[in-house]
């Protein structure tokens, strides 16, 4: 069960620093975001736009893309009394127990609303009706936020939710935006309920350019589950795949003296837990309730390129388990004082070992 994980992080993140539409509501290319680089080495940190990344990156560098596809995984709903209730479906694939993982939302004007537990409605048994005749029924708290639950849907999950879902979208955001806005280049998979955000600002052109640079990139999935703003909590068990390609690619970069460099914290998570007990990295695929620490380090990746978190993030666990604590104190306090933005439609940190 997924607990609250302290981070021991303590700075504070001004509303207005919210991303509250993706930039290409301005006219703009989605690759036009800022990108912040900070380099363990010298504890050097320099300010860039996104599209600088392929110079920032060496000749034999290893990007690591998660490829799984966000699915419009929030659903309407009514309750037995007939009142509305927004439904987040934490993945289309079911958990090892058969089942889902829900979250339950107060439907507002704007975004739906963060229920606390003392005045959720969630309750073993509850049914809430869907559309076209299916029915979400609770079976069991998981956390305070999230429920088991069984569904009974007139189809596949994919395709319902393409019928009768939309992105999931919290209050920070501005209005709904096509599912389209929370896919990145890379999203081949259905399966994520969040966007792997971290590569979103990549453009066909972009990848293009890295290519042509001599970096090289390669693919692992996995299906993000839904990870509430609200709730800082250790990441639960979710679905991965490593395919042996990749890992062969990683092992040899790792070997010849490159970098491996993850595309977000879903892509150290994939790698992180395709690490056999002899250290080295294999084929791998199944549910990963790995959680990445300080104390347990990475064993897979010298860098990662990731969004800006919240203090209370789990994720920041695994950003001090890459580029270290000095790095990440520096790295948010200028973010913070230049006024990068964040969350999914927000700017980027590249953080690298030199």
């Amino acid at each position: 069960m997924a607990t609250a994980l302290e981070t021991g992080f303590d700075f504070t993140v001004p509303p207005e620093l919210s991303a509250r539409s993706p930039v290409e509501a301005r006219g703009l290319s989605r690759d036009r975001v800022r990108l912040l680089v900070g380099r363990r080495e010298g504890l050097a940190v320099t300010h860039h736009g996104f599209p600088e990344l392929p110079e920032l990156l060496l000749p034999g560098d290893l990007l690591v893309v998660n490829n799984s596809a966000t699915l419009p995984a929030a659903l309407s709903g009514r309750l037995p009394d007939g009142a509305p209730v927004a439904v987040h479906l934490s993945s289309a694939r079911p958990g090892p127990d058969g089942g889902h993982l829900v979250e339950l939302r107060r439907p507002g004007t704007g975004a739906p609303e963060y229920y606390p537990p003392d005045l959720s409605p969630a309750t073993a048994g509850l049914r809430i009706a869907l559309p076209a005749g299916a029915v979400c029924e609770l079976t069991a708290p998981y956390t305070a936020r999230l429920w088991r639950a069984r569904l009974t849907l007139p189809g596949p999950v994919v395709g319902y939710l393409a019928d009768h879902g939309k992105a999931i979208r919290y209050g920070y955001v501005d209005r709904d935006w096509p599912i389209e806005a929370y896919r990145t280049v890379f999203a081949s998979e259905p399966g994520s309920s969040e966007m792997p955000s971290a590569a979103r600002p990549f453009t066909a052109d972009l990848v293009a350019r890295l290519v042509v640079r001599g970096v090289l990139v390669a693919p692992v999935t996995l299906h993000a589950g839904v990870a509430s703003p609200e709730v800082h909590e250790t990441p639960y068990p979710e679905w991965f795949r490593v395919p042996g390609e990749t890992a062969r690619l990683a092992e040899h970069v790792r070997a010849a003296g490159g970098r491996v460099i993850a595309v977000g914290t879903t892509a150290v998570r994939a790698l992180e837990s395709a690490v056999g007990p002899d250290g080295r990295l294999r084929a791998a695929e199944g549910w990963t309730d790995l959680v990445i620490t300080p104390e347990r380090g990475v064993r897979t990746v010298d860098g990662l390129l990731t969004g800006w978190h919240e203090p209370r993030a789990s994720h920041l666990l695994m950003l001090q388990a890459v580029a270290g604590r000095p790095l990440l104190d520096r790295c948010y306090a200028e973010a913070i004082q230049a006024r990068y933005l964040w969350h999914e439609f927000g700017d980027v940190n590249l953080l690298l070992p030199w």
